[in-house]
């Protein structure tokens, strides 16, 4: 670890383990929602919305704290990097959300709860993680099974895409299926660059 002779502020750490907090709600919801009835569902994406605009919150402080920060904790564009990241995990689960209601998918294929059950599993390693940025220990098993879990998830959507292409007929209700998809795959990816992000800031301060 590099020794330091300034003080820096170490606030960033409570924010960043506060903004990974969002995500496990985020993903619990999602799983919610895909259990529930289409009245449910509407009460669901509106609670998930409520907690993207928190997240969002969570962004805008750390976003605001680094404007107003001379000595930080770490390199000043992996903050902002790590906050963009952890802001997009949450824009997407939101976002597939919202077009399931929207889109009134009264039935989604098994396979989607096999992503959004990555989702949950990787949001909470993040949120586990993120207060271990204060010390920069053990966090290697943190994004070694993140990045796991992604590979997984490719290989979920993969195979979902497969069965939804041989079963689905309708091309309209293929399509907004597929979109919903696509999303909970970006959110895969968005947990995937946060555990990347990471292990470069762990690097650069070993």
């Amino acid at each position: 670890m590099r020794l330091r002779l300034t003080p820096r502020d170490t606030s960033f750490f409570d924010l960043f383990a506060a903004s990974a907090q969002h995500l496990v709600t985020g993903a619990t919801l999602l799983g919610e929602l895909l259990g529930a009835d289409r009245a449910g569902r509407k009460v669901i994406a509106k609670q998930i919305s409520d907690a993207e605009h928190l997240a969002d919150e969570a962004t805008h402080s750390i976003m605001r704290r680094l404007n107003q920060t001379f000595v930080t904790p770490f390199d000043r564009d992996d903050i902002y990097a790590l906050a963009s990241n952890l802001d997009d995990c949450m824009d997407h689960m939101e976002e597939a959300a919202d077009l399931i209601v929207l889109y009134r998918l009264d039935e989604l294929p098994a396979r989607v709860a096999d992503q959004v059950h990555v989702l949950q599993r990787a949001a909470e390693l993040t949120a586990d993680a993120m207060p271990r940025l204060r010390s920069m220990s053990d966090l290697s098993d943190y994004w070694v099974e993140v990045n796991r879990l992604e590979n997984q998830a490719d290989k979920a959507h993969r195979k979902l895409l497969a069965q939804m292409f041989d079963e689905i007929t309708d091309p309209i209700h293929l399509m907004k299926l597929k979109e919903v998809v696509e999303k909970l795959e970006d959110a895969a990816d968005a947990f995937e660059k946060v555990a990347n992000t990471v292990e470069t800031i762990a690097l650069k301060e070993s």
